[in-house]
């Protein structure tokens, strides 16, 4: 028996469709399901966390990500997650031409291998796993990276374990989360009314777009890495992030869901669940979202892709604000024949 023939794949966007085969209500309602297992599972760790946040900054006010509100409003903001799909278009934003870049924490060793500049990280989680992902996959030892927090900028819970502040050398800020729960409302209420919410669906992606949108006044947003699934062309087998990482060896429970090409993709239960609320605020929430991707599941249904999410490669959204320098030499030098035209 010969070896397996290998086809090249030809990637073409689905079409579009206006409404996705659930309500948004229902997607909202799906992006929820889990809240309450994951308030039992979490709710000790965030009081204590919550507390030692607090003795360290003191104040909760004081380090506020309310503090850069408005900051990019009426421009452009990439919100990066951590999927696969980075490790192809990833590096493009390099030179982005002051665009905003906000990215899921866990990328930080990805971008810094990379020498790509990120604005501001975000942290979500409260467990100490969050340590290790800074650096898991990359190539350099966890406290080079640690080191390099010197002169980047952190927006994170205040439930996050306090590892993580004692680590980062950089500009912290801080926000709450809605946790539905008397007993978290008590611990935060004691140690300092603090209101600045960031509404996330329980993903840090998700709270990277609404500090983006609801906080730094951005539109539009691009979406890069939000797979919310697993990538199945990285040449060597299944993978849940770009790097290799702990989650390719055992996925667990999967299941399947269709991608922006409406290939067949493999996915967690919990991940459908992001996925349904980053399309809910798209439905919901008036601005212009556009999936940079290029890959994964989000707006992806068998039917098609959703109407409120713009799929574009991120070669073609940075082409929109710097396809005039074409005409530049036209422009500062009109009395020197160059025969250009933009279109």
């Amino acid at each position: 028996m010969g070896s397996p023939r290998k086809v090249e794949m030809v990637l073409s966007y689905q079409n579009y469709i206006e409404n996705p085969p659930a309500t948004p209500k229902q997607l909202y309602g799906n992006a929820c399901a889990s809240d309450r297992i994951t308030i039992d599972s979490w709710l000790k760790t965030w009081c204590e966390n919550v507390k030692a946040c607090h003795a360290k900054f003191k104040s909760f006010k004081d380090h506020s990500v309310g503090k850069l509100f408005n900051i990019n409003k009426h421009k452009p903001a990439f919100v990066i997650g951590s999927g696969p799909s980075l490790g192809y278009n990833g590096a493009k934003i390099k030179d982005r031409d002051g665009i905003l870049a906000i990215s899921a924490l866990h990328n930080f060793h990805f971008f810094e291998d990379r020498d790509v500049d990120i604005d501001y990280y975000v942290s979500l989680d409260a467990g100490k796993v969050v340590l290790e992902e800074v650096s898991e996959g990359g190539s350099k030892t966890e406290q080079e990276y640690w080191d390099r927090t010197k002169n980047k900028k952190l927006i994170a819970f205040i439930g996050s374990p306090i590892e993580l502040f004692n680590k980062w050398q950089g500009e912290v800020y801080l926000f709450n989360a809605p946790v539905p729960d008397q007993k978290y409302i008590q611990t935060v209420t004691e140690c300092e009314p603090y209101h600045m919410f960031v509404s996330n669906g329980g993903n840090v992606l998700g709270g990277c777009l609404y500090i983006a949108k609801a906080i730094f006044g951005s539109n539009p947003v691009a979406f890069m890495g939000a797979d919310f699934s697993f990538g199945y062309d990285q040449g060597n087998g299944i993978k849940f992030h770009s790097w290799n990482s702990k989650y390719d060896a055992n996925m667990g429970t999967v299941m399947r869901g269709v991608d922006v090409y409406g290939n067949k993709v493999l996915t967690w239960n919990s991940y459908f669940g992001f996925k349904n609320f980053t399309e809910y605020v798209t439905l919901t929430v008036p601005g212009l979202y556009i999936n940079c991707t290029e890959g994964g599941m989000l707006g992806a249904y068998p039917e098609g892709n959703l109407m409120s999410i713009k799929q574009m490669p991120v070669d073609d959204f940075l082409m929109m604000y710097n396809m005039n320098e074409g005409i530049k030499d036209a422009c500062l030098n009109p009395e020197v024949f160059t025969n250009k035209i933009l279109y």
